[in-house]
């Protein structure tokens, strides 16, 4: 008997770009509405997902997914100012020992999910990293794990510290002030600009040809940072260009979800958030060992341990009284520290993981032989590694 056709199946491929595009718009503005971080990412990875399932996936070229990571990666080159490495180097004891119990206590959370076989691979291991989501995204593809439930975890995580450190800060200082209008379409400064599409385009390129690990993203953040902060060039980022960009990245996520790797992502959710919650106790107790160990500010100790995006954590901080510097020190030296452990820590587990994993599917592959239903589910189940 024929499947019977999903809603969206029927619709023309531009009429399902439309769909996309005013499905994306709506979702963020809402996420926009009610101050969510990362809302223009999530909003059109949201509208991705429900129209995969409906049926009406598209499409992503990908010249235009490379194009973005390229740009997201100019963005956090500009994040990197000499500011920041000035605070590092005056309490770089402190801000060392607290990235590596953070980076250690979310690895050996990503190791337990793997080894009781949550997610597949090291999935669990890049999903819990703390910090860097959508670099994490691009890289975890590179090392073998799944990028949509990596992204599943990593953006539920940046979603659940950032609603929770809001709630931290409005208890602690009051309500925020509203945030100022964006323009999105302000006077280009064309030289910059130019010059940062340049680096985004070359550095892209060459991470491509050199075939660096996530290099699309890499070489364009390490090149960008060499030449901003040296004040070499001036990075140009409008507003409507890092939309794009984020809707771009998103859309790619999205559009991966297939209905079975979405109810997978659904029957692990209660495992997700328990690893996360647990992650994000153990961040508040460094915060607890800062004040009590170091006089930190309390809401600034939090803010810094908090292992959620730099991006939302920096909203928060903003618009609190805390030590913004200190704050932002420790959350991007972090961030710098997860791109350069991640692929380490994810070849250990794995090279841990690996001799164990053999000797289940030796233990299970008489029985599977035996019952050709069970063959056929640990058939599925391989496709998600």
């Amino acid at each position: 008997m024929p499947r019977a056709k999903l809603p969206l199946e029927r619709l023309p491929p531009p009429w399902r770009w439309l769909l996309l595009i005013a499905a994306s718009m709506l979702v963020a503005a809402v996420f926009m509405a009610v101050r969510l971080p990362a809302a223009l990412l999530l909003g059109p990875m949201i509208a991705a997902i429900a129209l995969e399932a409906g049926g009406g996936g598209v499409h992503l070229p990908r010249p235009l997914l490379y194009f973005a990571q390229a740009v997201i990666g100019c963005m956090i080159a500009r994040a990197l100012t000499p500011q920041i490495l000035a605070v590092f180097a005056q309490r770089w004891p402190i801000f060392l020992g607290v990235i590596g119990a953070v980076i250690v206590a979310a690895s050996l959370i990503g190791a337990a999910m793997t080894r009781w076989r949550i997610l597949p691979g090291t999935t669990a291991v890049w999903g819990m990293a703390p910090g860097a989501a959508s670099a994490i995204v691009f890289m975890a593809g590179e090392f073998g794990a799944d990028t949509r439930l990596v992204a599943f975890m990593q953006y539920l995580r940046v979603v659940l510290v950032a609603t929770f450190a809001t709630v931290v800060a409005r208890l602690w200082i009051g309500p925020h002030p509203p945030p100022a209008a964006l323009a999105w379409f302000p006077p280009l400064h064309w030289l910059p600009f130019v010059q940062t599409l340049a680096i985004a385009l070359a550095g892209g390129l060459i991470g491509r040809v050199a075939r660096v690990p996530a290099g699309i993203f890499l070489v364009p953040m390490v090149l960008g940072a060499v030449l901003h902060s040296s004040g070499v060039v001036h990075l140009e980022l409008p507003p409507w260009l890092l939309a794009v960009s984020y809707a771009c990245v998103g859309w790619s996520v999205g559009l991966g979800f297939t209905r079975d790797i979405l109810a997978h992502a659904v029957r692990v959710l209660p495992q997700t958030l328990g690893a996360i919650v647990a992650l994000m106790l153990f961040a508040g107790g460094l915060a607890l060992i800062l004040v009590e160990a170091f006089g930190v500010d309390p809401l600034t100790a939090y803010l810094a341990t908090s292992p959620g995006g730099v991006d939302s954590v920096a909203i928060v901080a903003a618009s609190s009284r805390v030590d913004l510097s200190f704050v932002m020190a420790l959350q991007t030296v972090r961030f710098v520290f997860v791109l350069l452990a991640g692929p380490a820590v994810s070849r250990f587990v794995a090279a841990r993981l690996a001799p164990r994993a053999a000797r289940t599917a030796d233990e299970r592959a008489p029985a599977a032989r035996a019952d050709p239903t069970l063959a056929h589910v640990r058939e599925d189940e391989g496709e998600l590694d």
